[in-house]
């Protein structure tokens, strides 16, 4: 019995379930032309909206976090590497223009014998200091670079402002090179003023230079620069040295007492430059500081 009142029962509800889902259909093709019209629930879809923003935030929340910090690491990290590249190439351009002002008074002496030539620029390469010879009677560097990226003993190292050494050992990877303070080194220079030659030796100490070559009547004054000249064959002309920083003339001896302050700060220097010269400039690459003294004096 109760199967039987069961079964009459369904195909009751099964016209009431349709007629419902016919007038919901209606209502909602009303309500679609309405809205299409007159814009009746602009206002309902609004207030849903606003009522709704918070949920998305909080949803939509980690994925923007994400992307954002992405989005500033890839900055920062883009942004250190243009710097260190922009540091780099500061440098080199910067070498490049420290032969500017011995360029200009070269130029006016080799215009007036009118036996200008041409000079090719010195090509350049940044180079990182590994150590420091701890030996306070020995002012030498480590590098890293080798003969793998071309580096050669007697060549030439620079600073963005001024002469810091040379290159006295060559190995596969590293090299050592030779500060201008060291007291076994002598280099060839020149006052930028009026082209005077002499040997600059080094004392042992970062900020002095010696000059003992130089006679009492020698027309040499504090302040003048000191450039080197290119003789000897290790370094090319025209590179800053140092700043004479005293003359003492004494008259009952045949040379004037001479000293001069390096222009780089030869003990903080932390990057340098290696510099390969023009072809002909370095035919001499094998020269040490005392066959530059010794060529200089001949």
């Amino acid at each position: 019995m109760a199967a039987t009142r069961n079964n009459s029962s369904n195909p009751a509800r099964i016209p009431a379930l349709g007629f419902r889902a016919l007038a919901l259909i209606v209502l909602a093709i009303a309500l679609m032309v309405l809205d299409h019209r007159d814009k009746h629930l602009d206002s309902v879809r609004d207030t849903i909206g606003i009522a709704l923003y918070p949920l998305q935030l909080v949803v939509d929340g980690p994925a923007r976090f994400r992307d954002w910090a992405g989005e500033r690491l890839r900055s920062r990290f883009s942004l250190q590497e243009e710097n260190e590249q922009l540091r780099r190439e500061q440098q080199v351009v910067r070498a490049r223009l420290l032969t500017s002002n011995a360029l200009q008074a070269e130029n006016a002496r080799l215009r007036e014998m009118l036996d200008a030539r041409v000079k090719v620029k010195d090509e350049v390469r940044v180079a990182e200091i590994m150590a420091v010879d701890a030996n306070p009677f020995r002012h030498s560097l480590v590098l890293d670079v080798g003969k793998g990226d071309g580096a050669y003993e007697g060549q030439a190292i620079v600073d963005q402002v001024g002469v810091v050494g040379q290159v006295i050992e060559v190995g596969l990877m590293t090299s050592e090179a030779l500060l201008i303070s060291d007291p076994g080194h002598a280099l060839p220079v020149e006052v930028n003023r009026n082209g005077l030659r002499t040997i600059a030796y080094g004392t042992g100490e970062f900020g002095r230079l010696e000059l003992p070559g130089l006679a009492n009547n020698a027309d040499i004054r504090e302040g003048d620069l000191l450039v080197t000249s290119g003789l000897g064959g290790a370094f090319p002309a025209g590179y800053p040295v140092a700043i004479v920083s005293s003359v003492n003339r004494l008259p009952q001896q045949a040379f004037a007492d001479v000293s001069a302050k390096p222009v780089a700060a030869l003990d903080q220097v932390r990057e340098i430059m290696l510099v390969w010269s023009a072809p002909g400039e370095s035919a001499d690459a094998e020269s040490t500081p005392a066959a530059a003294a010794e060529s200089e004096h001949e």
